[in-house]
């Protein structure tokens, strides 16, 4: 496990679990879901070569059909980091080598820095040959805390619209009201989550998409990404060596019980 202390905040790090964040204490609070029933559901943990879900498992790249093992239903879900090991390199440091079923090489490296006010994160893909890719964090962040409820300020002027079956379509529309499990462009206003009286939570990042889930009774969901779900179909990104794609999120947080 990857720890790091800063004042009264602690973070903590499960290499062998897909390089995920498991614990974000804040001033003597759990900020982050701990491990439940599926993989998929729990910690703060990054998502890699695609994020999101990816229809039927399936891409075409370079006049050829890529497949991948159905990880939800018919579909592959949150790319292939997660169900592997990642290697420590220093405190702040894990990278990963992409491997099948990803048909392409290249590795995945995240770097934490710690702070009493606030914590830093970069992702970055290196690729060994051109591949499509969108990168991405899937936070979920503890919905009560205390007995009181979080609230979410979130303002973006788009949004994917979403298809029967739950993917986007490619096409943008204005968003309707919460509750929400869409991807959204054009954020004018980073996601706060406020739980009153106790602790503000702004999360800040470089991403032109952000997915926002609200429909869990436990958690919030809110995840930057480079590219929307389904992007290697809808809206492929290409990755060549020599020019990597990266990715930066902060988080800062404000005690108001003090």
């Amino acid at each position: 496990m990857l720890r790091q202390v800063a004042g009264d905040v602690a973070l903590s790090i499960d290499p062998a679990r897909g390089g995920r964040i498991t614990s974000l204490v804040v001033g003597g609070r759990e900020l982050i879901i701990w491990e439940r029933l599926r993989t998929i559901d729990w910690g703060s943990y990054p998502m890699a070569p695609f994020a999101g879900r990816l229809r039927d498992g399936t891409f075409e790249f370079h006049g050829r059909t890529h497949g991948l093992p159905a990880t939800e239903g018919p579909n592959a879900i949150h790319g292939t980091t997660l169900g592997q090991a990642w290697t420590v390199i220093d405190d702040a440091t894990l990278v990963v080598e992409l491997a099948d079923p990803w048909p392409f090489r290249g590795r995945v490296t995240q770097q934490f820095a710690l702070h009493p006010d606030r914590l830093d994160a970069t992702m970055t893909l290196d690729a060994d040959e051109p591949m499509p890719a969108v990168l991405g964090w899937h936070p979920w962040l503890i919905r009560r805390i205390d007995g009181v409820d979080a609230e979410l300020e979130f303002r973006a002027a788009r949004m994917y619209e979403r298809g029967p079956d739950g993917l986007p379509t490619g096409r943008l529309i204005e968003p309707p009201p919460p509750p929400w499990d869409d991807c959204f462009v054009q954020v004018s206003e980073g996601p706060t989550v406020r739980w009153p009286g106790l602790l503000e939570l702004t999360l800040r990042s470089d991403a032109s998409h952000w997915v926002v889930y609200t429909g869990d009774t436990d958690g919030l969901a809110i995840e930057p990404q480079t590219g929307p779900p389904d992007g290697p179909n809808i809206e492929p990104q290409i990755v060549v060596p020599g020019s990597p794609l990266s990715l930066h999120m902060t988080w800062r947080w404000r005690r108001l019980d003090r």
